[in-house]
């Protein structure tokens, strides 16, 4: 089990039901590291996505405590349990993609980490705990891009040991 996540300099990872800044190559690249395979998230998550449609090309998996939630294209679970044994019957990578409860709740089983270092500060209502700590080590790393507006940010990848 893997995670992919976008974090600012303190570790935020969303405002308001959105992401800190859409940067395109960090777009891109999400689509190119998680097709194919399972992407797990939580309900207001998959209602952020575009026209609240499952990702394609991809397993959607929705963790959500809502009993008579429904939506289309997904499977949804209502324990972490249910998604573990899913995720381990497939043959598939999983990314766990959000939102913040969601990382908390996986991040014990995640062997690689998948992080849009982006260095800048946002106003944010959600945030990661960082957890590099000595467990995990950073095994590739792109160059420092840079957006149209100026905002630098990088491509990591840390695995746990």
């Amino acid at each position: 089990m893997n995670l992919i996540v976008a974090i600012d300099e303190n570790w935020a990872i969303g405002n308001k039901g959105d992401l800190l800044i859409k940067i395109s190559e960090d777009l891109r690249y999400f689509k190119r590291i998680t097709t194919g395979h399972v992407v797990v998230m939580g309900r207001v998550t998959f209602e952020s996505l575009p026209d609240k449609k499952p990702l394609k090309n991809r397993t959607n998996i929705v963790l959500t405590n809502d009993k008579e939630y429904k939506a289309e294209g997904v499977i949804i679970c209502h324990t972490i349990e249910k998604v573990l044994k899913i995720c381990n019957e497939s043959e598939l990578e999983t990314f766990i993609i959000g939102g913040e409860q969601i990382y908390k709740l996986f991040l014990p089983y995640c062997k690689k980490a998948y992080v849009t270092r982006i260095y800048h500060s946002f106003a944010a209502d959600k945030h990661l705990t960082n957890f590099i700590t000595d467990e995990w080590k950073l095994t590739e790393e792109s160059d420092t891009f840079r957006t149209a507006e100026g905002v630098e940010y990088r491509f990591l990848v840390y695995e746990h040991h």
